[in-house]
């Protein structure tokens, strides 16, 4: 018997941990790029674009402007990014649909596969910084078979609040130690588990890039150590 044979629910992590945003973003404005004849490092506009994620959070977090959902920050580090380049030539249309991209990124290699076996026996979700029409496109465009979608813009609370946390015990009606946090990144595991939740860390080597090196360590604070999703699977029903 699994010593995880308690667990009912698995709460997903999204951006890094199910999909590539790095290599999806960098497409899409070089796809916008080809059409507006202007050359950029696709890869390093996606990494600042990404750089721009948490901070934006914090002028939420700290009362500089109200809440906004993922979209609304997303457009702002855009828009700034557009000024640094002197991108100023491009269509609101343009710019519009190079935000959206952030709702079409690819799934890791393993992901689909990994998460219709875990649906199989566990209740899946997001419990994601993303809005939920984000999500839920993100999930069209990828096939991501969530049973429903979990997000900070349902509390009001980006993450690490712990309300965004607790909220998805509250939601599913499943105590928190019967749900596990699933994350690419141990700052999420390491909120997570303080509020009760288990943890399951999958690293995932190129989110970042193929130079990027990744910390492998086991924590006091992870459960579960597993390569990808049908890793996950396979450990968690043993």
């Amino acid at each position: 018997m699994s010593k995880f044979k308690n667990i009912k629910a698995l709460t997903f992590d999204v951006f890094g941990t199910v999909v590539d945003w790095r290599s999806s973003v960098a497409r899409e404005i070089s796809m916008i790029g080809t059409k507006n004849d202007f050359t950029l490092d696709w890869a390093k506009f996606a990494d600042d674009w990404r750089s721009g994620y948490v901070p934006s959070m914090n002028r939420v977090k700290n009362g500089e402007i109200e809440w906004t959902n993922l979209d609304h920050l997303h457009r702002m580090v855009l828009d700034e990014l557009l000024i640094k380049h002197e991108i100023s030539f491009i269509s609101d249309e343009d710019k519009e649909h190079l935000n959206k991209a952030w709702h079409r990124l690819d799934p890791w290699q393993d992901s689909v596969a990994g998460l219709k076996k875990l649906k199989g026996q566990f209740i899946i979700t997001t419990l994601s910084n993303g809005n939920v029409s984000l999500l839920l496109n993100m999930a069209k465009y990828a096939n991501l078979p969530w049973d429903m979608v979990l997000s900070a813009e349902l509390v009001h609370k980006y993450k690490p609040d712990p309300e965004t946390y607790l909220s998805a015990s509250r939601l599913l009606d499943i105590p928190m130690n019967q749900v596990m946090m699933v994350a690419a990144h141990k700052k999420d595991l390491f909120n997570a588990k303080s509020l009760g939740m288990k943890t399951a860390y999958i690293p995932r080597p190129l989110e970042n890039g193929p130079d990027t090196q990744i910390d492998t360590a086991p924590e006091d604070y992870i459960d579960l150590i597993a390569i990808d999703f049908l890793d996950l699977h396979n450990k968690l029903t043993i």
